[in-house]
Order: structure tokens, then sequence, then C-alpha cells
């Protein structure tokens, strides 16, 4: 039987494949246990700067697999939740690469991403209230600071299935690509987050992940506890040497 979850690594990126394309990349057991591994195996890698996650055969995912459930599968691992990803997240930064589907947990799952890819035929949604269920894995926690709020309301209260394009004008998708595109787009801006030096792109994600739920008064104070070491390290000395010496400068993560 094949692995419910691949993983590549290249470049600086690693790119995690969700391997369920007969169940529409349905997550169950062995997916959330798939992911939450795979993050905890490559979150603390000098050689993975940034993340891709995806699924094969041109879906994304179509959420929780509810054979799976039924049969008494635990969708959550690790303790990062549903996926093993939604509730916590790698620190390192994670782009979604979407084709097709993306609906319920697979939406859910694509909101825990830092960066989100889709073609232009994919589609999203939270179809929960449409069964009697409720949007858990965090996607009525994050979609309405994502988007304006009365389009985070329809999504959530309707159940209905909105087309990349609409997400994309509202600023949900950072890139929009033909069908089949996305997982190339996504390697390209994972590329991108990867170039640039690592203890800098994991304070810079901390920073902005952290401060929604700082006050005013103690925001700077917070921000500057995580940002002082990046200053004084030997990454930051390099940065400025690179550019004074116009050249590209080697990051070491310290």
């Amino acid at each position: 039987m094949p692995d419910a979850v691949t993983v590549e690594v290249g470049g600086g990126v690693a790119v995690l494949t969700i391997n369920r394309p007969q169940a529409r990349n349905a997550v169950n057991e062995a997916v959330a246990s798939g992911i939450a591994a795979a993050i905890d195996e490559l979150d603390p890698r000098p050689d993975v700067a940034a993340m891709v996650l995806t699924g094969a055969g041109g879906t994304f995912s179509a959420g929780m697999d509810l054979k799976g459930f039924m049969a008494g599968e635990n969708p959550t691992a690790g303790g990062r939740g549903f996926a093993g990803i939604t509730q916590r997240p790698p620190a390192t930064p994670i782009v979604a690469a979407v084709e097709g589907y993306a609906l319920a947990g697979g939406f859910e799952i694509a909101l825990a991403c830092d960066l989100i890819v889709a073609s232009e035929e994919a589609t999203f949604g939270l179809p929960e209230v449409t069964r009697g269920l409720v949007a858990g894995a965090g996607g009525l926690l994050r979609l309405p600071h994502r988007i304006p709020y009365h389009l985070a309301m329809e999504i959530a209260l309707t159940g209905g299935h909105i087309p990349a394009g609409r997400l994309y004008e509202a600023g949900l998708i950072n890139r929009m690509v033909p069908a089949g595109e996305a997982l190339g787009a996504a390697r390209a801006l994972a590329a991108e987050v990867a170039a640039n030096a690592p203890l800098a792109l994991a304070a810079t994600k901390r920073i902005i992940v952290e401060s929604a739920d700082w006050h005013s008064d103690e925001a700077f104070a917070r921000q500057n506890a995580i940002l002082g070491p990046v200053f004084t390290s030997a990454d930051a000395r390099e940065g400025a040497a690179a550019f004074a010496e116009k050249r590209p400068p080697v990051w070491r993560g310290e």
C-alpha cells in the first residue's frame, strides 16, 4: 500500500503530498499521522526553509474521511489537530498548492497554511452545516480574519462551493494559475521564501502569527524579544556584507 503522505525535499523546499487520490485525498488516520510526522521531522531541518502541501491526482482534499471516522479512525495527530496541521501548523513557512476541491477539512488545511496557490478551476467551501456539522478545524476561526466578514459568513452559513476566482479577488489566494500548474507555481513561491535568511523567516512568521493576540501596549516589547537575536546573528552580518559586496548571501541559520 502506498504511503498516505509522501515527502520530497530539494532546493530548500519540502513538498508534502496527500496521496489518497482514490478517496479525493480525504483525511484519515494515516494522512493525519503522516502530515504530523513529516512536519515534526522537517521543521528543525536546516535544509528546509519552506514547505508546500498539496494533494495527488488533481484534488487538494475533500476533507475528513467519513468512512474512516465511522470506523473509529482518528483524523487528528501529533498534538497538531485535524490532518496533523490545523491546530499547530509548522514554524516553517508553508504554501498550499490547490487543484480541484478544497472542501470542509480540506479548506481548513489550506487556511492553516501561510500562502495559497490555486488553480483557476479549484473550488473551496465549508459544507459542514449542510451535514448537520460545524467546521471545527480552524475554518471559522481563521476565515473571518482573511476575507471580508460578510463573505466569510456566506461561505460558513450557506455551505456552498466558492470558485477560486472569487477568493483570489478577496485576497485569500496569493497566486491563481491555469489548471495543473498549482504545484509548480507553489514550488516557485516557496523557493522565493526559501532564498531568505532562515532565522529571519522564522521570526517574521512568528511575529505575524502571535501578534494577533498581543495588546498594543506590549506589542513592540514582545516583537523586540523575538527579533532581537536575529539582529545580532551571523546571518544578519552576512546579509549586510553580501549587500555591500554585491553578491548573493550565504545563510548559515545562526
